[in-house]
């Protein structure tokens, strides 16, 4: 089963989010870092949630990451699997597994980025299971 036309909103764009939305517009995930204490973070922010520095910066992540926890969401029209990723520069996010069989999907299988379009201007960073 895979998430087959399931359609995604358009995300809340602030200052502070910017960046990392246009990252994604243009096929990139994009991270911030404290140049202070040097921690990743993510959601995007403009003080380091680690030691309150403002001195953070965006860079690229890799894209790739292992699957910390997943449920696969059944009883609606569109099914799909939501999970918590653990991407390979330390962060977790909540996302989507896509362009999959749901019943293969496992914990710490190994994941890699791919881009949904938003009902906007925007895209959506959503895993895949690296080598089907």
């Amino acid at each position: 089963m895979s998430n087959g036309e399931r359609s995604y909103q358009q995300p809340s764009v602030t200052v502070e989010t910017q960046p990392y939305w246009d990252g994604t517009a243009a096929g990139k995930l994009l991270l911030k870092r404290c140049r202070d204490c040097g921690e990743s973070h993510f959601y995007p922010r403009a003080l380091c949630p680690f030691c309150f520095s403002g001195e953070t910066e965006w860079y690229e992540a890799s894209g790739r990451g292992r699957i910390y926890t997943f449920s696969v969401m059944r009883r609606v029209p569109a099914p799909y699997v939501i999970a918590f990723v653990t991407l390979d520069e330390g962060v977790s996010m909540m996302t989507n597994i896509v362009d999959c069989d749901f019943d293969s999907v496992a914990i710490d299988q190994e994941v890699q980025v791919t881009f949904r379009q938003t009902e906007g201007d925007y895209a959506l960073p959503v895993f895949t299971p690296v080598g089907g």
